[in-house]
């Protein structure tokens, strides 16, 4: 079964971190120039760099690569004559200005010729923003607290670098974000005009609002920004409202917010005067969070919920050219495809059909939507769809991988009659007469789906290894209706854990999967339920926790959020659902792993873990079946690289050792 070909860098580990990953797309406004990134592995092997590439629109000719330095570059906004884009380049000196270490340019590059310093700054910029009928740009600049301008900005950030001061004092509860520190700085708005590949007029909009700005969009003429804005409030808790910024005078009004409510992903209409956005409801202890996507008029705020009778959490991307439809994606039964709703009637219709559509752009004309695809059959692929037909074509980037294998949609009846759906990589040459082996794989969120490509969670890679690989869509999953999410709300070790097993048990009754040698394995919400598994069935030959909880109670107490999970977490889960109370019943081998800088899920829930394998095994030390996989300076996922390349080796080797009863062998590097 397994696919020796030499070529498929699915069997070979440096074949496959050096594959090229698509990232992000945009539009110029004028519809005329589609750019995206694409990542490539570094020539030292040990970075992922982005280089931006300008697709045909057509399809008729190849890609093209119009940047190419060194370490990479990020495309920060886009207009009709160039792109506005970061870069680890060496900033020049702008007069008598000399750059420092931590001076940061935003870089212009002309449709035709070199790129040039658009603006320079010490401490560089966050967020930037075009307008599509207007020079008007937006920044998001990160400032000290308490300063007055740049000058006094860029004097803290240098005196607090040549004393070596890294201490951060915080007058408010967020302390960290997913792999970083909450640093002194806040955003500041700022806008200014582009002028001959110039930031000009610079003037700051909003002053010293302390963390309050998390996101901003430009109305198509530029005159208005729509704010998202964080309301600080008591118990560590927090609120996102919506909130329009004038941007020739820098007056602001709150558009809309209310107590337990958020909004995120504002997007105007093409006359500037409505904002499609994500109203959310803020989950409790005994309810999930709910969400809907709302149009809010900019004169007087009132909003109306979209298709309020669809069961489906939508994000919008963008309104027709006249107003009537919005078009937005949403997880669905495994898939996340574009809709477009009639805002007239509020009928949905969906234009696509398999696959996850990101970084949806539209044509100035409405007929044409591009977006980047991806499947757990595709890698991705950059795709414009007709929006009159929803037929789709691909635009030439970079080529696909052969998969070794095929990918199959499997679905069962829960305990409680629910169905529950997933899907099967299958490798190749698996039949009756030559069943695999089967490794479960839960995904993290918990309120996600497995619907698109995954580099870092790549079943392929056990499939190239004649492995078959089941990826569940148990409750909490997205894409199956609230309904579904709300039977797993805080019953993590319930109704999550026996949709897992049940969609296990119907996929090993097949005749081409076999029923005595499964292994499983799971990151974040999904080493929760490794946990859980481990500490509630034998069955499995051995188990992979990545990034897991293991003691709920100190989790939501330590993680980077934690008013968010104590507003929704029953006080049963800490003792009913809680793998730690378990531990003494782990029998099955387990291999342990966590990076030092996950803030989401802390290193405490990794260690403890370890601790509880380690201090209840009572053989001899040589035959310790547990292992634990520790990287010092990797955040939840486990990103370089080499590190990736040592993640998958270590997991291979663990659960094919323990699948075949021997000891399993050190990497070469560890």
């Amino acid at each position: 079964m397994t696919d020796h070909a030499p070529h498929s860098p699915f069997l070979d580990l440096d074949g496959f971190i050096a594959l090229p990953r698509l990232g992000g797309l945009s539009l110029s406004p004028d519809g005329r120039r589609l750019v995206v990134g694409i990542g490539t592995l570094s020539a030292d092997r040990t970075r992922t760099t982005t280089s931006l590439w300008d697709v045909d629109v057509d399809g008729q000719r190849a890609a093209r690569r119009i940047t190419h330095s060194v370490d990479g570059e990020a495309l920060a906004a886009q207009t009709d004559d160039g792109l506005l884009l970061t870069a680890k380049r060496d900033v020049p000196a702008m007069g008598e200005d000399k750059p420092t270490e931590t001076t940061k340019a935003l870089w212009w590059l002309p449709a035709f010729g070199e790129a040039s310093v658009a603006a320079a700054r010490d401490g560089g910029f966050g967020f930037v923003a075009t307008a599509r009928r207007s020079d008007t740009v937006l920044l998001g600049v990160p400032v000290h607290a308490g300063v007055d301008d740049d000058a006094a900005d860029a004097s803290k950030r240098a005196a607090r670098r040549e004393r070596k001061v890294s201490a951060i004092l915080h007058d408010r509860p967020g302390v960290r974000f997913w792999d970083h520190d909450i640093a002194l700085e806040h955003t500041r708005l700022r806008r200014a005009r582009l002028e001959d590949g110039r930031l000009v007029d610079v003037h700051d909009l909003t002053g010293d609002v302390g963390r309050a700005i998390e996101s901003a969009e430009l109305s198509p003429d530029g005159d208005l920004a729509a704010v998202v804005w964080r309301v600080e409030l008591p118990r560590g808790r927090s609120r996102d409202e919506l909130v329009l910024v004038d941007v020739a005078t820098g007056e602001r009004r709150t558009l809309t917010g209310a107590e337990g409510k958020s909004y995120e992903h504002p997007v105007f209409d093409d006359a500037g005067r409505r904002i499609a956005v994500v109203e959310f409801d803020d989950a409790t202890p005994t309810q999930t969070f709910d969400q809907r996507v709302v149009i809010v008029d900019v004169a007087d705020g009132v909003a109306r919920p979209v298709a309020g009778g669809w069961d489906r959490w939508a994000t919008p991307v963008a309104f027709s050219p006249d107003g009537a439809t919005l078009f937005v994606t949403a997880d669905e039964d495994g898939h996340r495809p574009i809709f477009a709703i009639d805002l007239a009637t509020d009928e949905v219709r969906r234009l696509t059909e398999a696959g996850a559509f990101t970084s949806v752009q539209r044509s100035p004309d409405g007929a044409t939507l591009f977006a980047v695809r991806t499947a757990y059959d595709c890698p991705g692929e950059v795709v414009a769809i007709d929006v009159a037909t929803g037929a789709s074509r691909v635009l030439p980037t970079v080529d696909q991988p052969t998969l070794p294998g095929r990918l199959e949609r499997v679905e069962t009846a829960a305990s409680d009659g629910t169905r529950v759906a997933g899907w099967l990589v299958l490798p190749k040459g698996c039949d009756a007469d030559s069943p695999a082996p089967l490794t479960l794989w839960v995904h993290g969120g918990p309120i996600s789906s497995w619907n698109a490509w995954s580099w870092r969670w790549c079943p392929w890679i056990l499939a190239a290894r004649g492995q078959a690989v089941l990826l569940p869509d148990p409750a909490l999953s997205t894409g199956y209706g609230r309904a579904f999410v709300q039977r797993g709300h805080s019953r993590w070790g319930a109704e999550p854990y026996t949709d897992v097993m049940a969609l296990t048990d119907a996929v090993e009754a097949r005749d081409d999967i076999r029923d005595d040698s499964s292994t499983m394995m799971g990151g974040s919400f999904g080493g929760y339920m490794a946990n859980w598994i481990a500490t509630h069935t034998d069955r499995f030959k051995a188990i992979v926790s990545h990034a897991s909880l293991w003691d709920l109670r100190s989790f939501a107490s330590t993680t980077d959020y934690p008013s968010g999970w104590r507003d929704q977490f029953q006080p049963e889960i800490f003792t009913e659902h809680n793998p730690a109370l378990f531990a003494d019943r782990i029998v099955t081998p387990m291999l342990v792993i966590h990076g030092d800088k996950d803030y989401r899920v802390p290193i405490g829930e990794g260690l403890a873990l370890w601790w509880a394998l380690t201090g209840s095994y009572e053989g001899e030390q040589r035959d310790f079946p547990h292992r634990f996989l520790y990287f010092p300076d990797e955040n939840h996922w486990v990103l370089t690289p080499q590190h990736a390349k040592l993640w998958y080796e270590t997991v291979i080797e663990f659960l094919d050792a323990h699948r075949s009863g021997r000891t399993p062998e050190r990497p070469e590097l560890l």
